[in-house]
């Protein structure tokens, strides 16, 4: 998934988040991360798809310690509260079933 140019992932928001360390040797995060990408991405194009910008928020693939893939959503708080908005009301009147 790209966004807007090659370094999308450095514009400002903070992805690496504080778990960041070093990897422990013997566990495969690469199956993981994989994964974890697939997923990200997906989310990602369902984001711009919506109207948000992924300098805005996005989704990142990771690891966690034991080479789990792991997803999350990083963004602004605008851009976050914005999506918390459109996912509202997608739940609004079903009881937030989906």
């Amino acid at each position: 998934m790209t966004g807007a140019g090659e370094d999308w992932l450095s514009d400002g928001l903070d992805v690496a988040g504080a778990d960041c360390g070093l990897w422990v040797l013997g566990i495969d995060y690469v199956a993981g991360w994989r994964g974890a990408r697939e997923a990200a991405d997906r989310l990602n194009r369902a984001l711009l798809g919506a109207g948000l910008e992924l300098s805005d928020v996005r989704a990142v693939a990771s690891t966690n310690e034991e080479g789990r893939g792991v997803v999350r959503v990083t963004g602004w708080p605008g851009a976050v509260d914005r999506l918390a908005g459109l996912l509202e009301g997608l739940t609004h009147g079903d009881g937030g079933a989906a």
